[in-house]
């Protein structure tokens, strides 16, 4: 089989979650691929950053009385 005959490869489909703090380290995420290997131990590091920041803020949220109707 040559390369020519391969199939193009499928391009997967993006998660997206609604939050757009955590939608924007997805992205940061995605974009490595097209980034040196020496930056991706920063960008992962500032996505683990946020993404903690977000579930703390949404662990915060959780922790607040609702109000009843």
């Amino acid at each position: 089989m040559s390369e020519t005959d391969l199939p193009e490869p499928v391009e997967p489909d993006r998660v997206r979650t609604g939050v757009d703090g955590v939608d924007d380290v997805i992205r940061a995420v995605e974009a490595l691929e097209e980034r040196p290997l020496e930056e991706h131990v920063g960008v992962l590091e500032t996505a683990h950053a946020e993404l903690r920041r977000a579930l703390d803020h949404t662990d915060q949220s959780s922790d607040q009385p609702t109000e009843s109707a």
